[in-house]
């Protein structure tokens, strides 16, 4: 498989320290996240020396390199990276990390996992290493079953060579404990040991014997050859913890049996560490977790990690969101929006402006948020003596422009007006007509603005709002606005005093329009229409 190399400075979702089954495992479910991941790893893995992965559902038996072979392939089908390096250091940057490898690359992270795993440090017994894994063996869940029935010699190392030699004894009625630089048994220890007929042999044990790459007993220091066909340690469990030490954590010593046996990363079972951003998983975490535990515990880190990534995302867009809560309806914004194209709208009148003032007298008429003038062209075309009001400047330019397109009679019709209505409030009952063609507010700002609209009609006259229906949502229409900003005829007719407004009409009407792939869909206008009393005393809302 070959690799494509991180460029100096890439950022990365999260990457991923070590290789073997944890870090694959949680590579795996964040590229299934649809994060971006870095695997790391300088191809060391704990199982190498072995011959098979044990106890790993489905996968029982298959060789360790096939097994990560695989898992690297699934992960690079779900688009996660997987590169061979080693990893120099890891510094906080700003809220994230900043990973160097061993040839100066470095990289940057949201979020670290480490998966470094142990080191098994051996006792210091001459051809002990050279036949670890094989025939120097130190799991029987790992490896009894391939020497089952076999002789076991159990190296004596400390106190936890009778829970080893009680262990093994289920797989072989054969186990012996071979004294190393240990006292004997104690007297319940020594029963014990005989009531399963495990014997104990003086040491110290001074080296591996072997016939050609067989291992066949041990030597003891008198001489003697014990005959073995595997010999069983406790190896120290050392967390490589380079990585995360370069962070400020320090391991802590794992005791079994009040006897300490190695060193861990101290974690939450999810796997977060003390440094926020920073989780492990496997050995490095779990000196006893075997293939298939590590694994679990990369879903899990992996699941935390998406989880609190999910969680900053959304913190991040809330914070965007009320950014452009509070500026997108400003004058700035739609200065930008109409200086950014030579026209935003189609130059046509609303559809729903047609609809209900085509026959309508001619009167006085507000029209709010005029854009470019194609309603207040039309009106005036009619008769209408129209107020046209736009918080961009630019807007208003190009709405003048098109009134003069259509003749001097249209245009001395109308008044441009720069203001934003919010501060700006139109004159009580001194408009015929009403109309406000998706003028979209937040919220309170715009049940404030309504209010004033509805006040702004004479008596008789006519309140039209149209807006984007929140159903529209729902389809691929998207509309461009924020929810808060969209309603329904009724809740705008809700709000008008029924003593002194007819609602007309408060419904969604459907139209047929274009979403932003260019397919045909139909989406649904919010309108509302009213009658102010002639009452003179009737309350606008």
């Amino acid at each position: 498989m070959s690799e494509r190399r991180p460029t100096v400075d890439e950022t990365y979702d999260v990457v991923v320290v070590g290789g073997g089954a944890a870090g694959l495992s949680g590579a795996l479910a964040l590229a299934r996240a649809r994060r971006s991941v870095l695997v790391i790893d300088d191809g060391r893995p704990r199982n190498a020396p072995a011959g098979h992965v044990h106890n790993y559902l489905t996968r029982e038996g298959t060789p360790p390199a096939e097994l990560a072979a695989a898992g690297r392939d699934e992960v690079t089908r779900y688009g996660g990276q997987v590169v061979t390096a080693r990893v120099e250091a890891a510094a906080k940057d700003g809220d994230g990390f900043l990973v160097t490898l061993d040839d100066a690359r470095r990289v940057r992270a949201r979020r670290l996992l480490v998966t470094t795993g142990v080191v098994d440090e051996l006792p210091e017994v001459p051809g002990l290493a050279e036949r670890w894994g094989r025939d120097v063996l130190h799991c029987p869940y790992c490896h009894g079953w391939e020497v089952r029935d076999r002789r076991i010699g159990v190296l004596a190392t400390g106190p936890m060579a009778w829970h080893q030699a009680e262990m093994w004894r289920q797989w072989s009625p054969d186990v012996l404990v071979l004294l190393h630089h240990t006292a004997q048994p104690n007297a319940e220890q020594a029963e014990r040991l005989a009531a399963r007929g495990i014997v104990v042999v003086d040491g110290p044990v001074a080296g591996v014997e072997t016939d050609g790459d067989i291992l066949t007993g041990v030597r003891l220091a008198s001489g003697e050859v014990v005959a073995l066909d595997a010999v069983v340690v406790a190896s120290r469990l050392s967390a490589r913890a380079d990585v995360v030490e370069s962070l400020g954590l320090k391991t802590v010593d794992v005791e079994m049996g009040g006897h300490v046996v190695g060193t861990r990363v101290p974690a939450e079972p999810t796997g977060a560490t003390a440094v926020p951003g920073v989780w492990v998983a496997g050995n490095v975490a779990d000196v006893q977790a075997q293939v298939i535990s590590s694994a679990a515990a990369g879903l899990t880190a992996g699941a935390a990690i998406n989880a609190d990534l999910i969680a900053e995302d959304t913190r991040d867009a809330v914070e965007a969101y009320r950014h452009q809560v509070r500026t997108t309806f400003e004058r700035d914004a739609w200065e930008e929006r109409y200086r950014g194209r030579p026209a935003l709208w189609s130059g046509r009148p609303n559809p729903q402006l047609v609809a209900e003032a085509a026959e309508l007298t001619p009167g006085r008429a507000l029209d709010v948020g005029c854009g470019e003038g194609a309603d207040a062209v039309w009106l005036a075309e009619r008769g209408w003596r129209v107020t046209a009001v736009d918080i961009s400047t630019t807007a208003l330019e190009r709405a003048a422009a098109h009134a003069a397109t259509a003749g001097a009679q249209v245009a001395d019709r109308i008044t441009w007006t720069h203001a934003d209505l919010r501060d700006q409030p139109p004159a009580e009952g001194a408009y015929d007509l009403v109309s406000a063609q998706f003028m979209h507010l937040p919220g309170d700002a715009r049940r404030e603005l309504y209010a004033r609209l509805a006040a702004a009609v004479a008596p008789g006259g006519i309140l039209l709002i149209v807006g984007h229906h929140p159903s529209d949502l729902w389809t691929t229409a998207r509309r461009g606005v924020f929810p808060d900003a969209m309603f329904t005829g009724e809740e705008i007719a809700a709000e008008l005093d029924p003593t002194a407004w007819q609602v007309l009409a408060a419904e969604s009407r459907p139209r047929p329009a274009t979403d932003p792939q260019g397919r045909p869909i139909t989406v649904h206008d919010a309108v509302l229409v009213a009658r102010r009393s002639l009452t003179p005393q009737a309350s606008a809302a």
